[in-house]
């Protein structure tokens, strides 16, 4: 007499149901840690620029000038990129980061958290509005 070896469906529907409540867990997981490192990605280029920006007031002090950058960059309007890099003047290669978007002169904003900054070329000031 030969014996089968297959799974039987009551088997299979306990596995499909294990399935759904770990993907229930697990998915909403997901999308708190993509908001995450976004949040620390913003935070991370924001420290950079304000670090860029005590660099280049430094510099300035250091040839008898107290003044900081007169802007952030060159960059006209719209989202960063290769050909639109954001903050030249401040970090070493810019910012081509399409998730960082120029307003005007002074005004930047992180699309994804849609926090803006301005930038007081008087004080030296990146703080977020």
């Amino acid at each position: 007499m030969k014996t089968r070896h297959a799974f039987t469906i009551v088997e299979l529907v306990m596995v499909i149901v294990i399935i759904g409540l770990l993907a229930a867990v697990v998915i909403p997981r997901f999308g708190d840690i993509r908001t995450e490192a976004q949040g620390a990605a913003e935070q991370g280029t924001v420290a950079a620029v304000r670090t860029g920006i005590k660099l280049a007031h430094m510099t300035n002090l250091a040839q008898g000038s107290d003044t900081y950058p007169s802007n952030l960059d060159s960059a006209s309007a719209g989202v960063g990129s290769e050909t639109n890099k954001l903050f030249t003047n401040v970090i070493e290669d810019g910012i081509a980061d399409s998730n960082w978007k120029k307003n005007d002169s002074t005004t930047y904003e992180y699309v994804p958290t849609g926090n803006e900054y301005g930038y007081d070329n008087s004080s030296g000031a990146f703080t977020q509005q």
